[in-house]
């Protein structure tokens, strides 16, 4: 029976990996910030933070980062393990898209991905380890993310659905459960190591567009509130300090301008990366309960 350390258990992809990994009968052992109990079989969780010192782990067969990249590959570079564990980590396709960002905060940002995935490719080697890092484009279907979660619970609350006019960047929203998919196959699929493949979801479709079928996913009737592109970009700017807002800032309501999608034709190829369409239900705006 394999065992697998999964970082990140109880986060978006998390919530979903681990009961994929425990339906193909791995032994699990889920790490994240807090204590979770579970009756379920083959699973334990452990409370740690990968910023802070961090317990003794068991040995695993395989290790699963779905969580904050740089502490992983920082906790990987001083870990110790007696096996050559496979080593799947998701990072973000920021680190591509923002390196030339305007915005020295999201370029930081990339730096700090990019250093992460290279920390973390020669850890992985020097310990005899395969390893492959996925960048996905925007996550949803968790209801844990700081992008259309938010806008949704917005629009829960006061019944009004935002609608920023001339919002014509396309996007590539990718579902949690595809991504956790994807893990278990590369996992499982000879030839993905030591490579770093862009994933992006089933849809190329503009904001509007996407935000559009958020609104119509919703299980009552909202008002459309049309804002105009140049008030967005201000109310970001007033906001943006604020916890709440920290996704809303002035850069990245201009990139609603821009294209962020991701040819992921490799993944297709090397191990049939095939994600569904963006047509969200009602219920991926809420957590899914953990396992």
């Amino acid at each position: 029976m394999p065992v697998s350390l999964v970082f990140g258990a109880s986060g978006a992809i998390g919530r979903f990996l681990v009961p994929r990994l425990l339906a193909a009968g791995h032994e699990v052992v889920a790490v994240s910030r807090e204590t979770h109990a579970s009756s379920r079989p083959r699973l334990r969780w452990i409370a740690a933070d990968l910023h802070a010192d961090m317990p003794a782990l068991p040995d695993a067969d395989a290790i699963f980062s779905v969580g904050p990249l740089d502490a992983f590959a920082n906790w990987l570079a001083r870990s110790s393990t007696e096996r050559r564990p496979r080593v799947v980590a998701v990072g973000s396709q920021s680190a591509e898209t923002k390196q030339h960002s305007a915005d020295p905060n999201e370029r930081a940002l990339a730096e700090r991905l990019l250093a992460a995935e290279q920390m973390l490719a020669r850890s992985a080697e020097e310990r005899g380890c395969a390893w492959t890092v996925l960048r996905p484009t925007l996550i949803y279907g968790a209801g844990l993310d700081r992008s259309l979660t938010p806008i949704a619970q917005f629009a829960t609350r006061w019944r009004l659905f935002p609608k920023v006019m001339h919002a014509s960047g396309l996007r590539q929203p990718v579902h949690a459960d595809d991504l956790a998919a994807a893990c278990l196959r590369v996992l499982e699929t000879m030839g993905t190591s030591r490579r770093i493949y862009g994933v992006g979801g089933g849809e190329r479709l503009d904001f509007s567009a996407m935000l559009e079928r958020v609104r119509t996913s919703l299980p009552f009737r909202t008002v459309r509130l049309p804002i105009p592109f140049m008030l967005a970009r201000a109310g970001a700017a007033l906001v943006a300090h604020l916890p709440a807002f920290g996704a809303a800032s002035p850069m990245a309501v201009r990139r609603l301008m821009d294209d962020l999608i991701v040819d992921h034709s490799a993944a297709s190829k090397d191990f049939d990366w095939s994600p569904r369409t963006f047509h969200p239900e009602a219920h991926a705006w809420t957590p899914p309960p953990l396992p």
